[in-house]
C-alpha cells in the first residue's frame, strides 16, 4: 500500500471514531464535575450535622447531638468527627457531674429519659429509672463510649485529636460551669 492510501484510511478512521472520542472525553469531564459535587455535598452535609449537633447540646438535647455526630461519621469520618462524638459524650458527662453536684436528680432523672426515650410508646409506657441508679449507669456508658470513640480519633491522628483536646480543655476552663451547653468556637459548627 502507498503513503496516500494508508493517510486516506486513517483520515476515514478518525472521522468514524472521532465522535465516540469526543463524547468518552465528555464523559469524563462530566464525571469529574459530579465527583467533585459529591464532594462539596459531603462537606456540606457533615458541617449541617455538625450545625445541628451544636444546637441539640445547647438546647440539652443530648441524644439527637449524639446522633448527630454519628451521622457526621457516617458521612465523613475523620479525626474531627470522633473528636466531636467524644467531645459530646464528656458533654453529657459535665452536664451529669454538674447535676449531682447541685443534688437536682430530677433533672438527672430528665437526662436518663432524653437518652432512652425514642418512639411514641415511651408516652404511654415510659421508660422509669431511679435517679441515682440512672446516674451511674449513664456515667459508665459515656465513659465507654468515649474512650472507645477517642481511641479511634487517635488511630487516625494522634496529633490532630491533641490539637483539638487542647482546645476543648480551654474552652471548659473558661467556661466551668455551662461547658457541655456548647463547643469550642475553634472548632466551627
Amino acid at each position: 500500500m502507498n503513503e496516500k492510501s494508508w493517510l486516506k484510511r486513517g483520515n476515514q478512521s478518525f472521522t468514524r471514531w472521532s465522535p465516540l472520542l469526543l463524547i468518552f472525553i465528555f464523559w469524563g469531564v462530566l464525571d469529574t464535575h459530579k465527583s467533585l459535587a459529591q464532594l462539596e455535598q459531603n462537606k456540606m452535609a457533615a458541617n449541617v450535622s455538625l450545625a445541628r449537633a451544636k444546637v441539640f447540646l445547647q438546647a440539652g438535647d443530648y441524644r439527637r447531638a449524639v446522633e448527630a455526630c454519628q451521622r457526621n461519621i457516617d458521612d465523613q469520618p475523620s479525626v474531627d468527627a470522633y473528636v466531636a462524638l467524644a467531645y459530646v459524650y464528656q458533654a453529657i458527662d459535665g452536664y451529669l457531674d454538674f447535676l449531682v453536684k447541685q443534688e437536682d436528680y430530677v433533672k438527672v432523672e430528665q437526662l436518663s429519659l432524653n437518652l432512652t426515650s425514642r418512639e411514641m410508646i415511651d408516652l404511654i409506657d415510659p421508660p422509669n429509672v431511679m435517679p441515682r441508679m440512672a446516674q451511674e449507669l449513664i456515667h459508665e456508658g459515656l465513659r465507654q463510649q468515649f474512650d472507645i470513640t477517642a481511641s479511634m480519633a487517635n488511630r487516625l491522628n494522634r496529633a490532630r485529636t491533641d490539637e483539638l483536646w487542647i482546645q476543648q480543655a480551654a474552652w471548659r476552663e473558661k467556661h466551668s460551669d455551662s461547658w457541655w451547653g456548647g463547643v469550642p468556637e475553634a472548632w466551627q459548627w
